[in-house]
């Protein structure tokens, strides 16, 4: 989620996956950034991507290019939890506009979404290592965008769960996040031409990876996953309102013994049983794990890619939107 703001030609983000598209002409093109905290993959026309690593306040000037239109894509790769980053503008000698795609797909999951520590080459990581690592742009849900030219949002927060954050940390569940263009819990989002397609949640990772600890509001690891049901059921139904025509497709791995992949195909059961007509699951399983912290490596997103693009592939009515 991107919030404009309107008084400057400025773009305040915290979501990971946020990204900016801009034909232009001329021979360069100059980008302002506020933003200190992030990195960025900067596309011009074919050539091969720029690191912008941390621009913050500093304008980033691209000359020598050939005269004429010019089309530029910027993705920010990191995941800034803590932070807000700010894009201000493009200027160039001739800036045109970008035109949306028709199609939109939306994710919503946790680190797995996010792309936590993907391009390392060792599960071991320093924290530092992780926010190095952690290429958002490489992670399935953009790779399935691009590959339908789709427009897309990564609504996606490391740590985070249905009903219960990783170890019982203690802050706001993604349900909890959500509604929220950033980190605050003031700032709604609120995005009329936002009309997904399709919306892939991947949730439980962190709900589940740890006991239940004496101090949990749960009594043991039954009346955590009846919860996290619920919690689940619950905000696909609120997804619902928000979202009348799309389609769902909830994922899953088969860690904990299956355990989470057997809650997710219980909660698709209850909202079918319920009345939702439009839901999938999709369970993916024979990952390596071999990012940082046992997270999905690059050949896994590829995997999970691949996957959600035979499914989607199969089914083509699901971007119809009816």
């Amino acid at each position: 989620m991107v919030l404009p703001d309107t008084t400057i030609p400025r773009y305040t983000h915290q979501w990971p996956g946020v990204y900016f598209e801009a034909p232009f002409k001329g021979t360069s093109v100059t980008l302002h950034f506020e933003d200190p905290h992030n990195r960025y993959k900067l596309y011009i026309d074919d050539q091969a991507p720029r690191l912008i690593d941390r621009p913050g306040n500093t304008p980033v000037e691209i000359k020598g290019l050939k005269n004429g239109r010019h089309n530029l894509r910027l993705e920010k790769i990191s995941e800034s939890q803590a932070h807000q980053g700010s894009f201000y503008n493009i200027t160039s000698a001739g800036n045109l506009s970008a035109a949306p795609r028709a199609r939109q797909i939306e994710f919503i999951g946790d680190s797995f979404t996010v792309g936590y520590g993907n391009t390392s080459t060792t599960q071991t990581c320093t924290e530092a290592e992780v926010w190095k690592t952690t290429d958002t742009s490489q992670a399935f849900g953009p790779l399935t965008a691009k590959a339908f030219s789709a427009d897309y949002q990564i609504n996606a927060f490391s740590g985070r769960g249905v009903v219960r954050n990783y170890d019982s940390f203690k802050g706001p569940t993604l349900p909890e996040l959500y509604p929220y263009a950033l980190f605050d819990g003031q700032t709604v989002y609120n995005n009329p031409d936002w009309q997904p397609q399709i919306i892939v949640i991947g949730l439980g990772t962190n709900d589940f990876s740890t006991p239940v600890k004496p101090d949990d509001k749960w009594a043991d690891t039954e009346a955590l996953h009846a919860d996290y049901r619920r919690g689940y059921v619950a905000f696909v139904k609120d997804l619902r309102t928000r979202n009348p025509n799309a389609h769902f497709i909830l994922m899953s791995s088969d860690r904990f013994d299956g355990t989470l992949r057997d809650n997710v195909r219980q909660v698709a059961d209850t909202l079918r049983a319920e009345g939702e007509t439009r839901v999938d699951t999709l369970f993916f399983e024979g990952l390596d794990y071999g990012g940082c912290h046992f997270h999905p490596s690059l050949a896994d997103h590829l995997k999970i890619n691949a996957l959600l693009k035979t499914h989607l592939t199969a089914h083509p009515e699901l971007w119809q939107n009816k």
